[in-house]
């Protein structure tokens, strides 16, 4: 392998004969003048004698096949495997064309590649282009991660790729981001593994249902640390939810504009009118219900109420408080009232005012992941209180400290959400976006991390995006969420149009602490979502089950003649519960008939059904 054509201090193109380059690996140019500078194959090619020279402009030009041929290279005969390598760090001048390039060991690599050890960081996967680099490997990198190549299991071959969380005190937030299918999901459930691992206390909002970590993946039984006693899953509206007393009116006012879009000026008026301090859901609910009917009755409709001589007592004393309430908030209009009532109720249909968040912070001052699940309107509502009231925790605490105080220690911790678009819109405000931007960047500080996740960067807040110091790249195929990962990293235009064709599982990870961009498949999950299941082959399971059912269900019953159905079709659903008709009954017989579970015979006198 030797350096050809013109170089520059950035770029060399390599060639070799007898081996093929790989996208990824790392070579070392043996040029002494500049200490033998390391660098990156970013683009291949090879040439045969089928395929003549100068077709294809993307990697060599004429200066390229000039030097080939000067340097005894047949271009019309030989097979020549063509590279365009880019150094990890400029050169003074450029590379001495003609010089020889080799594969590195891998003690001459290990600052490019490892960061830390496996014990203290997230080991997420192996680094593309490392495989040359196995047989000089220490022993404590080697057999770390298990991999999925081609629906099998295969081991490490590579360096692995350790992503070091400490750093993230100084680059702080990561985001995950890829299509449908490109293997995001599992890359996620991957990080949280090593976040329970390292027991990092963290928060993950749930849309999906997904995120279990009870269920051991196959073939990862010897590999599984075991995660049941390092979760905990929790439901919105059912094991946590929102004590009502503890809300500030603005807690208050935030989670009305999350539960039914923003707040019009009036109704954020009403809300700092009518809420008192340490109000319960009942006593601020009644005010604002009674408000509604005060305000519909009308000052002239309640006092003929009152002149009904046929009142009781207690009757009277209401409307007397209806009156109250009206002269005190006359001002307010009926139809914002209404908005907020509107709004109230929706909330409680949910139950999100009949829990609190104790199990969410017993979790997490336990260092355990704490999953939530719930609607994905219902998360942002319930995101928008309990991120503010964890943070408000933490920040209390190092203030506190700060300040020479003994505050009541809360521990840092990581917050999780997949669809992070949706809690975080670009061009959009919404509470549960003012306290995600506000840990973007400031939560550093106080040991508030991001891990945020969606399909859609470009409807990602771009605030939030531009302080992501750590983004994990899948397979894209949108145009416009290319063009915004390349201006929010460091992908060069050869990895951009890589993009659209990724396998599922390989991801590029632009991170300011390796200063470039690694491109690496993530680790085999250890655990199973279960959502995993093909749905067809569901299908298929539901269909036989069916089948199975109702041939139980008719064997009693056979041979069975057409004059006899209505005495059948009672039998049946007294005994397995059904709903059928006699016409449902011989749509499933004749079904049966064709499939070939019963047999079907036309008599002179009637139609009769029989085992075949």
């Amino acid at each position: 392998m030797q350096a050809v054509g013109i170089t520059t201090q950035q770029e060399v193109f390599i060639v070799s004969k007898e081996r093929k380059f790989r996208i990824n690996e790392i070579l070392i140019l043996e040029d002494e003048a500049l200490h033998f500078p390391r660098g990156e194959v970013i683009e291949t090619l090879s040439y045969n004698r089928f395929i003549p020279m100068g077709l294809d402009k993307s990697l060599v030009d004429h200066q390229v096949i000039q030097t080939l041929e000067n340097i005894g290279y047949n271009v019309n005969a030989d097979e020549i495997n063509l590279a365009k390598l880019r150094l990890y760090e400029e050169a003074s001048h450029p590379i001495r064309t003609g010089c020889a390039v080799r594969l590195p060991r891998f003690e001459e690599v290990r600052d490019l590649l490892v960061k830390s050890t496996p014990e203290e960081a997230m080991l997420l996967g192996e680094i593309r282009g490392t495989e040359s680099l196995s047989s000089s490997i220490t022993s404590d990198l080697l057999d770390q991660v298990v991999l999925m190549e081609q629906g099998s299991l295969r081991s490490q071959q590579g360096v692995p790729f350790l992503f070091d969380i400490r750093t993230m005190q100084q680059y702080p937030h990561v985001g995950v981001f890829g299509g449908s299918g490109s293997g995001k999901s599992f890359g996620l459930r991957v990080m949280l593994e090593e976040l329970m691992k390292l027991r990092i206390p963290t928060i993950v909002f749930d849309p999906h249902f997904e995120m279990d970590f009870s269920q051991t993946a196959a073939g990862m039984e010897e590999r599984n640390p075991g995660y049941t006693n390092r979760f905990v899953k929790v439901q919105v509206g059912q094991e946590v939810g929102i004590q009502f007393t503890d809300l500030s009116t603005r807690d208050l006012t935030g989670l009305l504009t999350a539960a039914g879009g923003g707040l019009s000026e009036s109704m954020v008026n009403v809300v700092q009118m009518v809420h008192k301090k340490r109000d319960s859901y009942t006593s601020f609910s009644d005010r604002i219900n009674n408000l509604v009917q005060a305000l519909e009755e009308g000052k002239q409709g309640l006092e003929k109420q009152l002149r009904n001589d046929h009142l009781t007592p207690t009757e009277v004393q209401r409307i007397r408080d209806l009156q109250k309430l009206l002269n005190q908030y006359s001002t307010l209009p009926l139809s914002s009232v209404k908005g907020i009532d509107w709004r109230l109720k929706r909330l409680e249909a949910v139950g999100l005012f009949q829990q609190d968040i104790r199990s969410i912070i017993t979790g997490l001052e336990q260092g355990k992941l704490v999953v939530v699940q719930g609607s994905t309107w219902v998360l942002q509502v319930f995101a928008t209180y309990v991120i503010g009231a964890l943070y408000s925790r933490r920040r209390a605490f190092k203030d506190a400290r700060m300040n020479g105080e003994e505050g009541e220690f809360f521990p840092p911790f990581v917050i999780v959400t997949d669809e992070a678009h949706n809690f975080a819109p670009k061009a959009i405000e919404s509470p549960t976006k003012s306290i995600l931007k506000e840990i973007a960047q400031e939560g550093r500080k106080y040991g508030a991390f991001l891990f945020l996740a969606t399909q859609r960067p470009t409807l990602l807040d771009e605030t939030i995006t531009a302080q992501l110091n750590t983004k994990f790249v899948f397979r894209t195929v949108r145009g416009t969420d290319i063009a915004t990962l390349r201006e929010e990293t460091d992908l060069t235009p050869e990895e951009g149009k890589r993009l659209p064709y990724l396998r599922s599982g390989d991801t590029f990870i632009s991170s300011a602490v390796f200063g470039r961009t690694i491109f690496i498949r993530i680790r085999c999950a250890h655990t199973t979502s279960p959502h995993l299941a093909n749905p067809f082959d569901e299908l298929q399971v539901v269909a036989n089950e069916k089948n199975e059912k109702i041939i139980q269900a008719l064997r009693s019953q056979l041979p069975l003649f057409d004059t006899d159905l209505l005495q059948a079709v009672a039998q049946i659903n007294q005994s397995f519960g059904l709903n059928w008709d006699i016409a449902r009954l011989k749509s499933e017989l004749n079904r049966l008939d064709q499939e070939g579970f019963i047999k079907k015979h036309q008599t002179p006198f009637a139609v009769r059904y029989d085992i075949p």
